[in-house]
């Protein structure tokens, strides 16, 4: 199959499987961009569940494919910026760590809003569907929602990273308090004690809560490169981190912190 037929294929089975459970029509459009955002937005709203083995198949063959054409970042790719951290901006699922970490919600199935860009979509969209199921699976016997500054560890299947952490970080609804800045800090604590506790050598942080969580970028900034730093030198780690940046104003701040 070409990768315009996988999608193709894939979107059938999708498109079925709303018009069974929704009773209603839903068409396929002809071009492959519009097919695409058709396919993200089918993938975002449906919930945690299996698809045949055959279109699991064809999943796999369709995500890694795509994976490979936008280019897969490894840490020999990056400038080391201060011992053991890196920086690096752009998309934070092509890199190849051993983790990635997903600024989730409280729920961690995944964001349900079609085609949103924020990060926790973007991970789930090309980890495919697999992932939500295991965050389903994970959430089963848990306390719900998740407490905030907490970290869980999942595969990251389609992905070109090993495993995803999720964690959810702090809400800001008006000033920062120091409540807050304490439950971010625990995002990045939380997240680098279960890499060490997997023994992975190498973990990437988006930039947690400062998006649709609203924590101002220039105190998230500061927050995680101290707590990071601090956890290295007390814990005495090798892990390797990474400051994974999507916007130039995060880029910006970063590349002065870490000089």
């Amino acid at each position: 199959m070409t990768q315009q037929e996988r999608l193709r294929y894939l979107l059938d089975g999708l498109v079925a499987e709303y018009k069974e459970r929704h009773n209603e029509q839903l068409d396929i459009p002809v071009s492959a961009e519009e097919q695409f955002t058709l396919f993200r937005s089918l993938y975002n709203i449906r919930p945690a569940g299996s698809m045949p083995a055959e279109w699991m198949k064809v999943e796999d063959e369709y995500l890694n494919t795509l994976a490979h054409e936008k280019g897969i970042v490894t840490i020999h790719d990056m400038e080391e910026r201060e011992p053991q951290i890196f920086l690096w901006q752009g998309d934070i699922t092509r890199l190849a760590v051993d983790a990635i970490v997903n600024a989730a919600n409280n729920k961690l199935l995944g964001c349900f809003a079609p085609n949103h860009k924020c990060i926790d979509n973007e991970i789930h969209t090309f980890a495919g569907i697999e992932l939500r199921m295991e965050c389903a699976r994970m959430t089963e016997y848990m306390e719900m929602p998740e407490k905030t500054g907490v970290a869980r560890m999942t595969f990251a299947y389609n992905l070109t990273a090993k495993h995803v952490l999720h964690t959810v970080g702090p809400i800001i609804y008006e000033e920062v308090t120091d409540k807050e800045r304490n439950e971010l800090a625990s995002c990045y604590r939380s997240c680098l004690q279960l890499a060490n506790a997997y023994n992975l050598h190498s973990i990437a942080f988006c930039c947690i809560s400062t998006g649709e969580f609203r924590f101002p970028n220039e105190d998230a900034a500061q927050i995680a490169v101290h707590t990071v730093r601090t956890y290295l030198k007390e814990s005495n780690s090798k892990i390797q981190v990474v400051f994974n940046v999507f916007k130039d104003i995060d880029y910006d701040i970063y590349n002065k912190l870490l000089g």
